[in-house]
Formats: C-alpha cells, sequence, structure tokens
C-alpha cells in the first residue's frame, strides 16, 4: 500500500482520492466514479465496500457467506456508518480514501506494522483527532476473483488472523468459543434434545426445551437469509448455521494456536514472527 502511494505522489495530475484494492477484485464499469461521487455528496474520507467473495465450489458456498456474516457482527456497518459512533472498519478489496485526510493521520506510517490493516485504516482515519467520517458497505458490482475451492485454503483464510481480531488475548479468545457455541450450539441441542425427550414421554419441560430450542435456531437463521441471498443461495441453508459457526470456533481456535506456537499469519509463504504481530495487534 505504501509503494503505491509512493507512486501516486510521483505521477502526474493531484488526484483528490486513492483507491487501495487488491490484484484479484474486479470492478463493474462506473463503480469507482460512483464511489467518488458518494465520498463527495456526503462529505466522506473513507467509503469501503465489501468485495463480493467467490461462492462456486461446495466449500465456498458454505463458509464464505458466513465469513461476511460474522464481520458484519463484529463491525455493524451502520455503527461503522455512524460518525459519532466509535465502531471502525473498512473492507480491504475496495476501499476509497480522500489524500487529505490521509495525510492528516500522518499516512499509513502509524499502521505500518498491523495485521488487518483495513480495519487499522478505518479506526485512524475514524478516531480522535481526525475523526474522518466513513462509510462501509456492501455490493455485488466489486467481485474477488480468488478461489478457495478446499477447506483448508478457507481454513488457512480464516486462521491467520481470526486470533489478531481478538487481539492476542486468551480471556477474550475463551469468552469469543464460549459466545459461539451458546449462541449457535446451544439452540439446536436443545431442540433436537427436547424433541428426543419429548419422544421418549417428556413431560411439559421437554416441551418447553424443544420449543426455545427451535425458536433460537430459527431466529438465528432467519437472521442469516439476507447474507445467502446476497450471494444467491438457497435459504434452505440457513439451518446449518449452527455447524458453520462450530467451524469458525475451531479457525479461532487453531488461529490462537499458531500463533503461540510462533507460526501465526502465515501468508503467501511468509510468516509475520509472533513478537512483530502482538505489538500490531496492541495498537
Amino acid at each position: 500500500m505504501q509503494q503505491g502511494l509512493c507512486a501516486a505522489d510521483g505521477a502526474p495530475g493531484d488526484a483528490g482520492y486513492i483507491l487501495f484494492t487488491d490484484a484479484d477484485i474486479g470492478y463493474a464499469p462506473g463503480v469507482v466514479a460512483a464511489l467518488v461521487r458518494a465520498a463527495e455528496d456526503d462529505d466522506r474520507g473513507l467509503v469501503s465496500q465489501m468485495a463480493l467473495l467467490r461462492a462456486d465450489a461446495f466449500w465456498e458456498r458454505l463458509i464464505v457467506p458466513a465469513f461476511v456474516y460474522f464481520f458484519a457482527q463484529l463491525y455493524p456497518f451502520r455503527r461503522v456508518n455512524r460518525p459519532s459512533a466509535r465502531t471502525a472498519a473498512a473492507a480491504g478489496g475496495c476501499m476509497l480514501v480522500r489524500r487529505s485526510a490521509l495525510a492528516a493521520v500522518g499516512g499509513l506510517e502509524p499502521i505500518r506494522g498491523a495485521r488487518i490493516d483495513d480495519v487499522a485504516l478505518g479506526r485512524l482515519l475514524k478516531s480522535p483527532p481526525a475523526r474522518v467520517r466513513c462509510w462501509l458497505g456492501f455490493t455485488t458490482d466489486v467481485t474477488s476473483r480468488r478461489p478457495y475451492p478446499r477447506l483448508p485454503d478457507l481454513w488457512d483464510m480464516v486462521a491467520r488472523s481470526a486470533y489478531t481480531q481478538l487481539r492476542y488475548s486468551p480471556a477474550v479468545l475463551a469468552a469469543t468459543l464460549a459466545g459461539l457455541v451458546w449462541l449457535y450450539a446451544l439452540p439446536p441441542a436443545a431442540a433436537l434434545g427436547g424433541l428426543g425427550w419429548l419422544a421418549a414421554g417428556g413431560g411439559p419441560a421437554a416441551g418447553w426445551l424443544a420449543a426455545t430450542g427451535l425458536a433460537g435456531w430459527a431466529i438465528m437463521s432467519v437472521s442469516y437469509i439476507p447474507v445467502l441471498r446476497l450471494y444467491r443461495l438457497s435459504a434452505w441453508r440457513a439451518p446449518a448455521l449452527p455447524l458453520i459457526a462450530l467451524l469458525y470456533a475451531g479457525m479461532t481456535a487453531d488461529s490462537a494456536r499458531r500463533y503461540h506456537l510462533g507460526r501465526g499469519g502465515q501468508w503467501k509463504g511468509r510468516t509475520i514472527p509472533a513478537s512483530r504481530a502482538g505489538r500490531a495487534g496492541g495498537r
């Protein structure tokens, strides 16, 4: 990113915005111009859109929509877009940044060691004293062409940075894993257990257990349907969310394991040393 910024500084002309993107990202015609208009019309220093990730192979269709679902829970887009809220984030595949805003926070130097650079950039711009107005949204006009056809590919994609999201805290890791089990595994377990108990002649308690479990399972499934629709996948996939959440719990636990073994952050044959990753997360 810094090399691109230096190249842009040496280019002819005086562009008011910089577009940070990835080599595997495709843009529909007119998207970049629309981003600039949105930034100008609403006085936003950062306009970011989450690229539509590839979901063609079996494992991509199973895991990729949930990646977007959980990201939006960690960083609710409405809070990111609200200037008064402290929540800040961005999607690295498509980040349009006003050059004057970036210069006001010292460029990219303050986040040079950050492993999750998009979220770090959003926090840098939105935090005092800059308090830049930011916007993050979904789109189907910006697409990622990178394939993740196998489970190990997707597992590595999540595991390389999941523990960074938790700021390398064992306490936060334990709370996150407990929360995933409580929110996503407990309702179907209660539903199936209650139904089995009821079939075996259980009383009212069995009925209440089954009903509450089914209600919780239904609520989480309904909340997942908008993301499935974004990816043009059947809503009948929604009840599988508890299984997917357990996979993400495993990826998160493995991310912490890799970090403590000194193998965290492996990407394209490179490994960020644990000490450096820790300093980046501490920012």
